[in-house]
């Protein structure tokens, strides 16, 4: 029984990794396409679409990284969680203060790739299968 019930978590883990890493490479594909599709209004605003949705990709790196390293118990995976949620935010936040003032790009365009990764996020969970 132990046995069993080992296998069934260690799959468990593996089906969450797979699931996060392909979230991350359609959140990765949508920057493309924003970038691409903001290319027609100009350079900046296909970068500041394309850096918008690249930094829900890297954001949802971190905490599958964080989520994902070891095993443990059920106190350690909601602190894994936690912290890799507040390194994703720091990540978001951070990025979207050097997109917005320190390169100067174009604020609909960055918000709306954002947007769009985010969507992605969200549409992944309703469609595993």
């Amino acid at each position: 029984m132990q046995a069993a019930r080992r296998r069934y978590v260690l799959n468990s883990l593996a089906s969450g990794r797979r699931l996060a890493l392909r979230i991350i490479l359609l959140q990765l594909a949508v920057a493309l396409l924003a970038g691409l599709a903001f290319l027609m209004l100009g350079r900046r605003e296909a970068v500041a679409a394309a850096a918008g949705a690249a930094l829900v990709a890297l954001g949802t790196a971190l905490v599958s990284a964080r989520f994902f390293s070891g095993l443990g118990g059920a106190g350690l995976a909601l602190s894994r969680l936690l912290t890799g949620m507040f390194l994703k935010w720091i990540v978001i936040v951070g990025g979207l203060v050097v997109i917005l003032f320190q390169l100067k790009l174009p604020p609909l365009a960055a918000i709306t790739g954002l947007a769009a990764a985010y969507a992605v996020y969200l549409l992944a969970f309703r469609f595993k299968g």
